[in-house]
């Protein structure tokens, strides 16, 4: 029983019956017939009430009585237009029906998850969540378009940096030295290739040459911390929001699911043939 209590779509179910209810009793029964509309009182004061939040004061009299005849004036052409079949086929008005359709739906969905179901949703997840590797290194940039031998001359760079003699590089708008930084970052900076190739690299040692979008490198990393799992704590906003996310997705795909079964489907499609096009028709 507590299983079927906490379905979203008895929850669904139970607020739709509850807004049409709602509906109902503020129109007053407006919609008790093509011809008559009644102007409720509930009506009216839902007017003077958007009116004043509008104009942060009461309407007048006259004011009043405006946005009574504009209600009525919209209520008859509405009326009117679907009753001449003015609002089928009409892409905008399809989308705007479904869409408040599907708005329904989101009450369905619980308005926060417990901590058991976060945390198997981060466990279920953990690529979205999961910290990068965080890398403090320098590097020395060369450009291959600008030397006649460029391995000739990273060889030589590699083995004066690896003796403890200073090495010099081509000039770049990049940073030498990177202090404590993310991967995401480092490959914003140089390229995904680069910061891909910085995980097989030992720490401590110049290694390269590193390819980049640039060019190639020699890169000494000092220090790497490596990808974790974070906690639930530090990600709990997000995997909230991804939570719920989630479940409202799942919540409006099974209730079109059970409306889509009152339904049946014929797709008529032309098929060629060798005597020519045929409508051949598809039911499901």
């Amino acid at each position: 029983m507590k299983k079927i209590l906490r379905e979203p779509l008895l929850h669904f179910l139970v607020l739709g019956a509850l807004l049409f209810v709602v509906y109902g009793w503020i129109d007053g029964g407006a919609m008790r017939s093509p011809e008559q509309i009644v102007v409720s009182a509930e009506r009216v004061r839902a007017l003077t009430d958007q009116f004043q939040r509008t104009w942060q004061r009461a309407p007048t009299e006259q004011e009043l009585d405006g946005l009574v005849q504009t209600f009525v004036r919209e209520e008859v052409m509405y009326r009117e237009g679907v009753a001449r079949g003015l609002d089928r086929d009409d892409p905008v008005i399809r989308r705007r029906v479904q869409q408040k359709l599907e708005f329904l739906t989101d009450g369905s969905v619980p308005s926060a998850p417990t901590d058991a179901e976060l945390q198997a949703w981060v466990d279920g997840h953990a690529d979205l969540y999961a910290v990068p590797p965080r890398y403090t290194l320098h590097q020395i940039y060369f450009d291959p378009g600008g030397h006649d031998d460029i391995a000739a001359l990273i060889a030589r760079a590699r083995a004066n940096l690896e003796a403890g003699r200073p090495a010099a590089g081509d000039r770049v708008s990049l940073p030498e030295q990177l202090t404590d930084t993310a991967t995401s970052d480092i490959e914003r900076q140089f390229g995904s290739e680069f910061a891909q190739g910085l995980a097989a690299l030992p720490v401590g040692s110049w290694q390269g040459p590193i390819t980049s979008g640039f060019g190639v490198h020699l890169v000494q990393i000092q220090s790497r911390g490596e990808a974790r799992t974070p906690k639930l704590a530090d990600v709990r906003v997000e995997a909230e929001r991804d939570w719920l996310h989630d479940r409202s997705q799942k919540s409006e795909e099974a209730f079109y699911q059970q409306l889509r079964k009152r339904y049946t489907v014929t797709i008529l499609q032309d098929a060629a043939t060798s005597d020519g096009a045929i409508a051949t028709a598809h039911a499901r």
